[in-house]
């Protein structure tokens, strides 16, 4: 079972070594692992991708959680929440260029670099559309590939009947 854990760590030196070496040591595979700073600049929030049953997942939470860097730790995966992937890739244009420009409307991507016999192509989305469309584009050919890791984040706890935060959620207002 795959699993998506988040953990707010103190934005320090030597904290994502520190983790991934404590979880590589201990024989725990990381299937993505994405870091960032928070709205807060003294904190990282780091986006784990692990594979396995629910005793893994308990394990690598204890682990995490004993590091005195780590803040919090939450499994994502069992709660309502966004996933998002980005990727770069170059792929040959020549002239099939103006497929690749369509096929990239319909992902929804951005072409953010164009030279005579390549462009360059930035999207981003749940990691079956990345597949998706990584799978449409080997065919023009592929020169060069770079994705992030996972970030993912629990959505909003007060909704609208549509699905979308109520204003009073976004204000911080009761409803």
């Amino acid at each position: 079972m795959r699993h998506v854990l988040s953990a707010v760590v103190q934005n320090v030196p030597g904290v994502l070594a520190h983790i991934s070496g404590m979880l590589a040591s201990r024989g725990y595979n990381i299937d993505s692992l994405a870091v960032g700073e928070t709205e807060d600049p003294k904190l990282s929030r780091m986006t784990f991708v692990v594979v396995g049953d629910n005793s893994v997942l308990a394990q690598v939470r204890k682990q995490l959680e004993k590091i005195v860097t780590v803040v919090v730790v939450e499994d994502i995966s069992s709660k309502d929440h966004v996933e998002r992937d980005l990727m770069l890739v170059k792929v040959q244009a020549g002239e099939k260029r103006s497929e690749i420009v369509g096929l990239t409307q319909i992902f929804r991507g951005r072409i953010v670099d164009v030279a005579p016999e390549e462009v360059m192509i930035e999207i981003s989305g749940p990691e079956r559309k990345i597949e998706a469309f990584i799978d449409m584009m080997r065919p023009f050919g592929i020169t060069e590939l770079v994705r992030t890791g996972r970030i993912a984040m629990v959505r909003s706890t007060q909704r609208s009947a549509d699905g979308k935060p109520s204003i009073s959620a976004i204000s911080g207002e009761a409803k």
